[in-house]
């Protein structure tokens, strides 16, 4: 690995720009690794950022330091980009190690070395959004109220995962999106001003609430805006049956086994994209048993988080068995609120073929007597063989919740 530790030597200097470590040989590990340089008191430093299952962590180190961590992650990944070069590193079964660079060409980027940058948000701050205005959350003249500054985040957040996505919707032609539970709607709004007005994608969103009041309120500020397309309705996500197809459902903060009914209509409307932040698990709370956990789950808040995260571990294993790729994500920061994960699936093929999943979900659940709704939900319109490839028309007539 000499050579490694010499590139990484000549590359961190207060000349570096950037760079990023990725194409892991492991994907079990980090997944990649991108690193800046910073200035702490006039001492120079270098910030890993590495991803790992889906979650990113930071650290500050020195440059003695940073080329051992750097030199220790190359020992798994292929490639490492800077702002000046490609290079691709590859490494033998006898440890060899060749490596190949491209220099880029191009003006030289001016480096930021704050240590506190200046977050850039989607919306940004200092733009005047009007249903912000209307919501309490930006001033007249496009400043942040401070109380609101954790729902600007929020807002912010939602739509970077819906930014993430976008190359899976179609944008030749009008896309309708479903959001179920939708209460004050500050993303609803925020998705129909982004996707509608900045991205320019033909949309109908349909918001969805039992709260009367709140629903009225929404419409108004939608003509206001004229926002054409998005409309709100009084009523249940069980009962929902308005629509025949949907490209995206959205729910959030559904309580308990309403997102699982949020889940079940958008698998039987062949969503391609599903975005969930679940709410009050507490199904599987009640439900939950067994004498190897028994120690832990005799403490009530510990079995409740316990039985919150297995929720929504089947439920995303639920989806992928469906055909969705699913994933469990941070929605802002946990410091704010322990129960804001999301839950993003993409369809990305019909049901699968294998009883893998299919069997791994029947083991855990047997494990920890456990019987979730979406499971039942989902085998009320299967056809006969839950793994056959579904029949979309005939699972829109069986679902029926």
């Amino acid at each position: 690995m000499n050579e490694l530790s010499k590139l990484l030597q000549e590359n961190l200097n207060i000349e570096f720009i950037s760079a990023t470590l990725s194409n892991p040989k492991n994907k079990d590990g980090v997944q990649k690794v991108k690193v800046r340089p910073i200035l702490k008191k006039d001492v120079l430093y270098f910030q890993l950022e590495s991803f790992r299952n889906n979650q990113a962590f930071h650290e500050n180190v020195e440059e003695k330091k940073a080329c051992e961590i750097l030199l220790k992650y190359m020992e798994n990944m292929r490639q490492m980009q800077t702002q000046r070069a490609a290079y691709t590193i590859l490494v033998s079964k006898k440890g060899k190690v060749t490596i190949k660079s491209k220099m880029k060409k191009g003006e030289k980027k001016q480096i930021n070395m704050s240590h506190d940058r200046k977050k850039k948000y989607v919306l940004e701050e200092g733009v005047p959004v009007p249903f912000l205005q209307d919501l309490g959350v930006m001033t007249q003249d496009g400043k942040i109220v401070h109380a609101k500054f954790d729902k600007f985040r929020q807002i912010n957040r939602f739509l970077e995962f819906i930014e993430d996505i976008l190359p899976e919707l179609d944008k030749g032609r009008e896309l309708t999106i479903l959001d179920f539970g939708c209460g004050k709607s500050y993303l609803t709004f925020a998705m129909y001003y982004y996707l509608h007005e900045l991205k320019e994608y033909d949309i109908r969103i349909i918001g969805l609430d039992l709260k009367k009041d709140v629903i009225r309120h929404c419409n108004e500020l939608s003509e206001k805006y004229g926002y054409e397309k998005l409309r709100f309705l009084e009523g249940d996500i069980a009962d929902y049956t308005g629509v025949n197809k949907v490209d995206m459902v959205v729910t959030l903060h559904a309580c308990d086994t309403a997102t699982d009914y949020a889940l079940a209509k958008a698998v039987g409307w062949d969503a391609k994209v599903i975005l969930s932040v679940p709410c009050c698990q507490h199904e599987l709370n009640r439900q939950i048993k067994n004498e190897i956990l028994e120690p832990i789950l005799k403490y009530g808040l510990l079995k409740e988080r316990m039985a919150a995260l297995i929720t929504d571990g089947l439920r995303a294993q639920y989806l992928e068995r469906e055909g969705y790729e699913a994933q469990i994500l941070e929605f802002i920061d946990m410091e704010h609120t322990p129960k804001n994960i999301l839950i993003r699936a993409v369809k990305k093929r019909h049901a699968k073929e294998d009883n893998n999943i299919e069997a791994s979900i029947k083991r855990c659940e047997a494990a920890l007597r456990v019987s979730p709704t979406l499971g039942h939900l989902l085998d009320g319109f299967a056809t006969e063989s839950a793994n056959s490839e579904k029949d979309h028309p005939e699972k829109e007539d069986k679902e029926g919740v």
